[in-house]
């Protein structure tokens, strides 16, 4: 009798390799000549991420520094969510970003739509913030990351413990 293939679809943020590009991009931005003088800052706030500058086009710019940044140590930008930016006494503008690491509920289930509207023969349990995918054909699992990876979904999935 033939073992069950299974992987796991998750959805994770490595918080060290973000704060490596905090860092890394403080330091490249100390050394541009456009913001000699100027106040910015980047910092991170248990699952938040705040930029703050003198302006919004000061803000965008240390964000694109910042996401090249994370884009070379692998952190998936589409995990970062910016809300609108707020303007605080003195001159300074300041934007804060959500870091979503797991999969929530309704992504969950469009997945798990996907999977089942597919017609795979496949099982998709949902674990907390991940989901588990088995079944006895590993092609067909090949299929199910195939699909997934297709979907326009609003964060960034990993395909994780394929056994």
């Amino acid at each position: 009798m033939a073992k069950d293939a299974s992987f796991d679809i998750a959805s994770e943020m490595n918080k060290e390799e973000v704060k490596n590009g905090i860092q890394i991009a403080l330091k490249e931005l100390k050394n541009r000549f456009d913001f000699k003088g100027s106040t910015f800052d980047i910092t991170l706030e248990g699952n938040q991420l705040v930029v703050s500058a003198e302006d919004d086009y000061k803000i965008e710019q240390v964000k694109d520094v910042l996401f090249s940044k994370l884009i070379k140590r692998n952190v998936p930008l589409k995990n970062i969510q910016f809300s609108n930016s707020e303007h605080a006494l003195g001159g300074t503008a300041r934007q804060k970003a959500d870091l979503i690491s797991g999969i929530d509920k309704d992504n969950a289930k469009k997945i798990t739509t996907a999977i089942k509207n597919s017609k795979l023969k496949v099982k998709v349990q949902i674990q907390e913030d991940q989901l588990r995918v088995t079944g006895k054909n590993r092609d067909d699992l090949q299929k199910v990351i195939a699909l997934v990876k297709d979907l326009d979904l609003p964060i960034d999935v990993q395909f994780t413990n394929y056994r």
